[in-house]
């Protein structure tokens, strides 16, 4: 029996890690401060601090599941679809709820609208716990790497033309080839009922996933079937690799998904990006580098902390596979003995070169100051608390970054307790702004596997950022007036998306980032931070309500992807389609 490939966007499920009593009153006996802050929040009503405070001190995982009693309020639609002007795609184990053909109808009055989606539950076995499939808007840079769209599609028939037999995976694919992404639509509201069990009696080696997972049960982990080991590094190409075409037997020697993809980028530009198909079911795509590959130049803002600097440093230079690179450290008046002597030593030996930046502390201005020395074609910004440790990071952000519709490139960063620190910047999120998944484990695979795939953001950190130098300065780099300190990365995507450019998380390019070890809180900084959040606000208002890339169902004040908003199905205002912002 072939594998059902649909089922590869849910793996995630089945990848939660239930927090055990034993590890977490461990972390807490070693943090017992920190234990008797949630405690004492707890106790004196501040629930949502408290929350807050336990995942940062023992971690998190996906909560998401719900009694299979929420099935009552979305029954099943009778059989048979009416609407001459729409095909609906809605194979065997689907079932739209009642409503749902008036609401997708009702979408198709946009005359610009070819195609629409929307969200499902999904139930693994008869009885069992749900799990609400709450899809993001149209990114068509995550639907290579996973097909988290499919398979429920309702299409324009007047779009679909001779396609209406392929998976819906292709037609979204052909739709964006006419029509553009701004074509598909997503509805964010439950539309179908997804249950694998009705299509076959064994769903292609998967036995439930929410069993002990997602569902917080007795810690049983479902099963699935096994997959081939991860895509080797990418690492520099060979002179001419940037150039030559793909073996077309990948084609046909991986699963249907793939080839479909294959197709997808032969058709639009993209022939020579080599495929591999890796963990979870998720398709790494490694797009071509210029030949010879240019120089990138990484920037390094410190004031003493040699503590930091030094293994970032010796972490960029030895742990980078990256053949031209330059390293400038902006100097905002260091004065300990050791860090001039060590300054001293990386110029005498040319390892990098030292920009001084006096005055008071403006992270931005620095880092701009630096920006216009530089001789790269590509900037790497990298804070000074951050270290590599895969040698493919920065070959993996350069492939992304120097593609040119795309502006801002980012990591996915590891905290000090090895979980994630960083996976891409949610707007609207922990009161304004925070880092997806946030606190999850290092090895989680993500919400329909986004800690693997890359895929569209609206803002990633300058604590490991990589921009072509020509955009960075066509926007106007930082802006040093309004966030000198804190922002700044947010500010510098959202411009950079508002010239039409994508900003990317690469999951695949890992660092450890000690987050804000070098940071000291004043009360002249708490100032500046309450003006920044205020410019932020001023700026971008609109966009902080709710990010268009991460959906409004999810709690926005615990981490990202990890809860339920209130706990319950999230209700929002019916017919609202959300549309890619590009």
């Amino acid at each position: 029996m072939e594998r059902d490939e649909s089922l590869d966007a849910l793996r995630f499920a089945r990848s939660s890690h239930p927090r055990r009593l034993g590890p977490a009153l461990r972390q807490m006996l070693r943090h017992p401060g920190r234990a008797f802050a949630i405690l004492r929040a707890r106790l004196s009503g501040k629930r949502l601090r408290a929350r807050q405070s336990l995942a940062a001190l023992v971690g998190i995982d996906h909560r998401l599941t719900l009694p299979s009693e929420i099935l009552d309020r979305f029954p099943a639609a009778a059989a048979g679809w009416s609407d001459a002007g729409i095909h609906l795609l809605c194979p065997p184990g689907h079932r739209l709820v009642e409503g749902a053909q008036a609401r997708i109808v009702a979408a198709f009055a946009d005359p610009s609208l070819q195609a629409l989606y929307g969200d499902a539950l999904v139930q693994f076995e008869a009885g069992g716990p749900v799990l609400p499939l709450l899809r993001p808007a149209f990114d068509p840079v995550l639907l290579l790497g996973v097909d988290y769209i499919g398979p429920v599609l309702a299409v324009r028939r007047t779009a679909l033309a001779a396609f209406e037999t392929r998976p819906a995976l292709e037609v979204v694919f052909r739709i964006t080839e006419r029509f553009g992404g701004i074509a598909i639509g997503h509805l964010p509201e439950v539309i179908s009922l997804w249950r694998p069990y009705s299509a076959v009696s064994e769903p292609h080696g998967l036995s439930s996933p929410l069993r002990g997972g997602a569902g917080g049960g007795d810690g049983a982990e479902g099963t699935y079937e096994s997959h081939p080991a991860p895509p080797p590094p990418l690492t520099p190409p060979r002179k001419g690799e940037g150039t030559r075409a793909p073996d077309r037997s990948e084609a046909l020697s991986t699963p249907s998904r793939v080839g479909i993809v294959r197709a997808h980028l032969d058709r639009t530009g993209f022939a020579a990006s080599r495929l591999a198909f890796g963990p979870e079911g998720v398709i790494d795509i490694a797009h071509p580098l210029p030949d010879p590959l240019p120089l990138a130049s990484m920037i390094v803002p410190t004031r003493d902390r040699l503590d930091l600097l030094r293994p970032c440093i010796a972490s960029l230079s030895a742990r980078t596979d990256w053949p031209a690179f330059e390293i400038l450290i902006c100097d905002n008046d260091s004065r300990e003995p050791e860090t001039l002597a060590y300054f001293r030593a990386l110029e005498a030996e040319g390892s990098a070169r030292i920009v001084p930046c006096p005055g008071p502390f403006n992270f931005a201005a620095m880092n701009n100051r630096a920006a216009g020395l530089a001789r790269g074609r590509l900037l790497v910004f990298v804070n000074n608390d951050v270290e590599a440790f895969e040698p493919d990071w920065l070959t993996r952000l350069a492939r992304e970054a120097l593609r040119p519709d795309v502006g801002a490139v980012g990591a996915k960063l590891l905290d000090g307790e090895s979980r994630i620190q960083h996976a891409g910047i949610v707007l609207g999120t922990g009161g304004l702004v925070t880092h997806g998944h946030r606190h999850f484990p290092t090895d989680a695979p993500g919400y329909l596997s986004m800690l693997r795939a890359t895929h569209e953001v609206s803002a990633v950190t300058a604590a490991c950022l990589a921009v072509e130098t020509e955009k960075f300065a066509a926007v106007g780099g930082f802006d040093q007036d309004k966030f000198a300190v804190d922002f700044n990365d947010v500010d510098l995507c959202l411009r950079l998306n508002r010239e039409g450019y994508r900003t990317l998380l690469v999951p695949g390019a890992v660092l450890h980032h000690r987050e804000a070890a070098s940071r000291r809180w004043t009360p002249q900084a708490r100032a500046r931070h309450a003006a920044e959040v205020a410019n932020l606000k001023e700026r971008w208002g609109p966009l902080l309500a709710q990010d268009p890339h991460y959906h409004p169902g999810f709690d926005p004040d615990l981490s990202t992807h990890a809860r339920l908003r209130g706990g319950r199905l999230w209700q929002g205002a019916p017919g609202v389609v959300r549309r890619s912002p590009h």
